[in-house]
């Protein structure tokens, strides 16, 4: 296992498990500002971690019961200070949403910049 995927794994296992506590503010921190948000139709910059936040809160609703969260994850790139991440997300057992990630370093470790919507 590569350096670069051992620091991706272990940034989306504190995303699931900010997930699971149901954490929109720990979630929010796993977001860089600004960001940006692509789904069909719509593109939503985020120039304040207060909306990720409030976002989430928001969406708790739809991950009622999950009790298990786990990730497949494929790197589809990398650069100088970013990479590319095809996560699946497996809730209690069954494949549930797909994003592309594009995280950036930053003095934390890494940060959400670009979060897309896959089939």
């Amino acid at each position: 296992m590569t350096e670069t995927q051992q620091k991706v794994d272990g940034f989306f296992e504190r995303y699931a498990a900010a997930l699971l506590a149901r954490d929109a503010k720990a979630i929010a921190g796993l977001y860089a500002v600004p960001s940006l948000i692509l789904f069909p139709g719509t593109s939503i910059p985020v120039s304040d971690s207060r909306q990720t936040e409030e976002f989430f809160a928001s969406a708790f609703g739809q991950y009622a019961g999950v009790a298990d969260v786990r990730t497949h994850i494929a790197i589809m790139g990398e650069g100088p200070g970013t990479v590319w991440a095809d996560v699946t997300w497996s809730f209690d057992g069954r494949a549930s949403e797909r994003f592309c990630y594009q995280l950036i370093e930053s003095a934390e470790g890494y940060r959400i910049a670009v979060l897309t919507l896959l089939a």
